[in-house]
Order: structure tokens, then sequence, then C-alpha cells
């Protein structure tokens, strides 16, 4: 299976687990009386629409390049990853502000409402079905090199959490009833960070990349390296590297023996193309300018 058939399978199953979650959330909320389940079930539909996401931006991703695209479609990969970021820290924020909400009300002498035990049994199945989700599609992130769908992991993995704070929260209020319904939040609130610190850790190398960011000193120290490695080239320099969704994109000048023909040099592009791509993969868009070495006489 391909890379894009593998993410969009992955993405499609979490599709019709998240829409069969949210129906039976929010129906466990409505029935239960619990207003954290029901949130609960929204967060679900957000990450439906993430999953629409993906499927749509990797599809374009996958196009390669053609006429309006020379570099071909790579970054709407990189551009899904963004907005996937930009969807968590919203739904970390609104879970924050609920949280702090509901705790300012049993401060205030006020008391949320008892929940039934569906909804308690609705965040048991969630966490369940979330944290699956997630190793699965982290693993096939990981295996296809995407961030975007390691960001979709984690959005699964973020209503995993926010289910383990619904049933913290349910089940605390279950058993002690009052005041202690103020578990419900306390735990939501703490979890909100969490979905909001990992939104902003992935949303920053995704606005990196949409901005040109070049690659890591690190990698490009080694692809210097590489180039030099080729017997005949004395020198690199003059490298831009960026990233394009999976691949990275380098140019670079290399320094040969003024006297080699045309054809010589040639030949040691192709060596040197061959050994970049072998490291970084062979989605890897090189491009190599060739000068004379004005200091071999």
């Amino acid at each position: 299976m391909d890379r894009t058939r593998k993410i969009t399978s992955v993405t499609l199953w979490g599709a019709v687990a998240n829409m069969l979650l949210c129906i039976f959330k929010m129906a466990a909320g409505i029935v239960g009386r619990s207003s954290a389940m029901i949130a609960d079930a929204i967060h679900s539909l957000s990450d439906l629409f993430s999953d629409v996401i993906v499927l749509v931006m990797v599809r374009i991703a996958a196009k390669g390049r053609d006429v309006s695209h020379d570099y071909g479609h790579g970054k709407f990969e990189t551009l899904a990853t963004a907005i996937i970021s930009l969807i968590l820290l919203v739904v970390g924020g609104r879970l924050m502000a609920g949280a702090v909400g509901n705790i300012h009300t049993v401060v205030k002498g006020g008391q949320l409402p008892q929940p039934g035990k569906i909804a308690f049994w609705a965040a048991i199945a969630s966490i369940a079905v979330k944290e699956f989700l997630y190793h699965w599609t982290a693993h096939t992130g990981r295996e296809a090199g995407s961030d975007t769908i390691i960001a979709n992991a984690w959005h699964h993995r973020s209503d995993a959490l926010s289910s383990v704070g619904s049933a913290a929260g349910i089940g605390g209020a279950i058993l002690f009833g009052g005041k202690w319904t103020v578990l419900d939040p306390i735990v939501g609130g703490i979890i909100s960070i969490i979905i909001i610190v990992v939104a902003v850790r992935m949303m920053i190398p995704a606005l990196n990349e949409l901005t040109e960011a070049s690659l890591p000193e690190e990698t490009e120290k080694e692809i210097s390296g590489i180039l030099l490695s080729v017997n005949g080239i004395s020198d690199a320099h003059a490298l831009k590297t960026r990233k394009a969704g999976p691949d990275i994109i380098i140019d670079v000048h290399i320094v040969v023996d003024p006297e080699m023909t045309v054809a010589k040099a040639h030949d040691l592009t192709d060596i040197a193309e061959t050994a970049l791509k072998k490291k970084f993969g062979e989605g890897t868009q090189i491009s190599i300018h060739v000068e004379p070495d004005i200091n071999s006489k």
C-alpha cells in the first residue's frame, strides 16, 4: 500500500469513528444530563472536521509537480498541519474557558448538575476508541513521514484526554455528588493546557515551513558532507534548503576542476543527486549549479 493510500485509509477510519462517537456522546450527554459529555461530543465533531481537511489536503499534496506548481504540492500537507494545529488551539482554548466558567460557578456557591451513568460509560468508550486511533494514526504518520498525520493523531489523543477529564468529573460527581462535580472542570482545565501546548509545538514547525525556513544547521552540514564526499567535487557553497511537505528541496553550487568536461561534470552531479536522495528520500528535489575551481591553477 502506497503512502497516500495508507494515509487515506487511517484517516477515513478515524472519520467514521469520530462521526459515530459524536452521535453517541451527544445522545449520552443529553440523556445523562452532562454538559461535559456534550462538550466532549463537540470535540469529536472538531476531530471529524480535521479528518476532512487531511483527506482533502493529502490528496492535493500527492499530485506532484504540474504546470502551476513546479515544486509540487507538498506544502498543502504542511498547510493541513497548520490548520489542524489551529483547530486544536481553539478547542483547547474553549475547553479552558468552559472549565474556568464552571469552576467560577462552584466557587460562587453554585452547583453543577449531577450526570447519569450513561455519560460516564460514554467517556470510557471514547477514551478506548480515541487512544487506539491515536496510536494507529501516529504509527502511520511516522511510517509515512507525515507531520500532518501525526498532528491529526494528536487530535485523536486530545479527544481521549478530554474524555479522561469527563470520566473523572462525571465519575466523581456520581460517587460523591454536590460540590464534587467541580472535579470535571478542574481536570478539564489541566487537559486543555496540555492540548494548547501540543498545538503550539506542532504549529511552529508548520509555520516555519510555510515561510520558507531553512533546514536545521545539522542537516545542512550533512548535505555539504555528502557533496564533498563525491570524488571530483572540491567545494560546495551557496546552499539553500527548505521543506515541501514530506520532501526537502536543495539548491547548491559545487566547485570542480576547470579542465573537466561538461559530460564529466554532469556525471558528478548525477552521483551527488543519487547520494542525497539515498539519504533524504527519492522525493528530494535537487538543483546543482557547477562552477570551475579558479584556485586550482
